[in-house]
């Protein structure tokens, strides 16, 4: 997969071992903060910091005592980063146990729009989690209890969104904690790209520079609670070298949340019914059509395929099978996550 350039430039600074300079002059400039955060969602800088015990104690200091609350919230987001396991943290309690149908995860300077979608979506009765008045104190804990909240994460696409490194972590923790995530884009000519182009995939999004408000909106219902979604009513997302198959793809037929079926505690006597109900509830849904035939037993063997083969040649397999028979290109995203669950439900291979 080719790297985007602010992709590029983060592998290109810890390659040449520069992030030591950048520690060394933060504290002169403390905007160096804000770029080593930025810095660290790649994962050769994230050990480099990690690597330098005076920088993370330093870290550890500021966020108890700094006086400035930019530079506490700048502080708590590169702790965020270098926490290698978010998934091991304790869910954050909540005096009320309110739980949310929606969060939307958006920038600050989308403000207006985003506020009627909020407003139209409460009309709905949905249960609706968004930051109009920018959280104050550790800004990462509060964002990770709304999204450990909700079963539904919008992404609200702009290149401002693109730039932040808050909405870059929310995004990115929302597609951690397998939340069902629905993108929209709020701005003209922008199309998503670099990290952001990467985790949503070939997802569906919805336009609401090309449709008038009522009608995006209506899409966007759609999207989140409607059984059928015509394809004139969504905007599939290429990548850059799936740009022909792409236009091509109808998009899942899409449900209301509904109880989980049990499965067998063990995987050979999984039916081919119960492998689709496991695939989709994991938003699996590529790989559902894939493996629309396979039973329990086909899912073991392939699982155990995948493991002992080169990655790159298994991919290119998938890859070649989706467009021949979904006219497709399969997201490399979803194969992987495929390849995790897999690992995680049959490990003894």
């Amino acid at each position: 997969m080719n790297l985007s350039k602010h992709d590029f430039i983060q592998q290109r600074t810890a390659d040449l071992n520069k992030i030591p300079l950048l520690i060394e002059i933060c504290d002169q400039y403390p905007i160096v903060y804000d770029v080593l955060w930025a810095l660290s969602f790649n994962q050769d800088i994230q050990q480099q910091l990690h690597s330098n015990a005076s920088f993370m104690s330093k870290l550890y200091h500021l966020t108890k005592v700094c006086d400035n609350e930019q530079m506490r919230k700048v502080t708590h987001g590169l702790l965020w980063n270098l926490k290698s396991h978010h998934n091991d943290l304790p869910t954050p309690e909540n005096s009320d146990g309110t739980s949310f149908d929606i969060m939307i995860s958006y920038s600050h300077k989308d403000k207006i729009l985003c506020q009627q979608i909020y407003e139209e979506l409460i009309k709905t009765g949905s249960r609706v989690w968004i930051d109009f008045d920018q959280m104050h104190g550790n800004v990462m804990d509060a964002m990770a209890q709304a999204i450990e909240r909700s079963h539904t994460v919008i992404i609200c696409m702009s290149e401002d969104y693109r730039k932040s490194n808050y909405c870059r972590a929310e995004a990115h923790y929302a597609f951690q904690r397998q939340c069902k995530i629905v993108p929209v884009l709020l701005q003209k000519h922008y199309k998503p790209d670099g990290w952001l182009l990467f985790l949503i995939g070939q997802l569906l999004y919805v336009d609401f520079i090309k449709y008038e408000f009522d009608r995006a909106m209506k899409m966007l219902l759609k999207e989140l609670y409607a059984s059928n979604i015509p394809e004139t009513d969504v905007v599939p997302v290429p990548h850059k070298e799936d740009t022909d198959v792409a236009s091509h793809a109808l998009p899942a037929p899409l449900t209301k949340a509904s109880p989980s079926p049990i499965l067998p505690q063990n995987i050979l006597e999984w039916t081919q019914t119960q492998v689709q109900d496991w695939l989709i509830r994991h938003n699996l849904i590529q790989m559902s059509r894939l493996l629309a035939e396979c039973d329990g037993r086909s899912l073991i063997y392939l699982s155990k395929y995948i493991k002992h083969s080169e990655l790159k040649d298994t991919l290119n397999s998938f890859r070649e099978d989706s467009l021949r028979r979904l006219n497709q290109n399969l997201s490399f995203i979803e194969f992987s996550r495929f390849q995790s669950l897999t690992d995680q439900q049959y490990p003894d291979q």
